[in-house]
């Protein structure tokens, strides 16, 4: 049973990341700014995604 859950639970953190990414994309900020983000958070999932919701772009 331990399998499964962490399976669920990476794919729900999976989730998370890809949609952050999308909104980075989808975001006004800058182009290098856009790619500095999204690199932070595909290679920082954790720290960069918290890092991204603290200060990221908005809008």
């Amino acid at each position: 049973m331990g399998i499964e859950v962490g399976g669920l639970l990476g794919l729900i953190w999976l989730i998370i990341v890809i949609w952050a990414v999308v909104k980075v994309a989808k975001s006004s900020a800058g182009g290098v700014a856009k790619v500095l983000w999204i690199l932070g958070l595909l290679i920082f999932p954790l720290v960069g995604l918290i890092v991204w919701l603290l200060f990221g772009p908005k809008g």
